[in-house]
């Protein structure tokens, strides 16, 4: 497993740089994707960006269960999502706040206001462009793995924040 690395780690707020597909296909890059879907799952994560296992560059996965809950996506669930150099755009002016936490913000919450519907460009992991709508809860995790690739965390944008023990 990869370490996940937490707040008040500085990397996290760095920009993550955009990739080529040559380093996208190469075998250190493909294993370490492999990697990063591993460590979403041992740390029960809905997705995770390459900046919050210590890596700047613009990669970050969503888990496949969180794509079935959106009925309306034009993306079939049948493997956790990849997303390289990942762009989205609202498609709707519709907001809505909810609570979020973040594995690199341990046992803090917050509710964030995010756009409800959503569309996104990236390349997969074989460097394939896609395109897709989002909607809802996994439109929410989509906003909130790229803004770690932007250097941003959901405390940045968050209101009534707390913490469990």
């Amino acid at each position: 497993m990869l370490e996940i690395i937490t707040t008040p780690t500085e990397s996290l707020r760095k920009k993550s740089i955009e990739i080529d597909h040559d380093f996208l296909l190469s075998a250190d890059i493909q294993h370490f994707i492999q990697e990063l879907i591993a460590t979403m799952y041992n740390d029960d994560g809905v997705g995770i960006a390459s900046p919050q296992v210590g890596k700047n560059i613009r990669i970050c996965t969503i888990n496949k269960e969180t794509i079935k809950l959106d009925k309306k996506t034009s993306l079939e669930a049948k493997e956790d999502l990849i997303l390289v150099n990942p762009v989205w755009t609202k498609t709707s002016l519709k907001k809505n706040w909810e609570t979020e936490g973040c594995l690199s913000v341990p046992k803090t919450y917050g509710k964030v206001k995010r756009y409800s519907y959503i569309s996104v460009k990236a390349w997969d992991k074989d460097g394939k462009e896609i395109n897709f709508l989002a909607n809802n809860f996994f439109a929410r995790v989509i906003q909130h793995e790229i803004d770690h690739l932007d250097g941003i965390l959901f405390v940045d944008k968050a209101k009534d924040i707390y913490q469990i023990e």
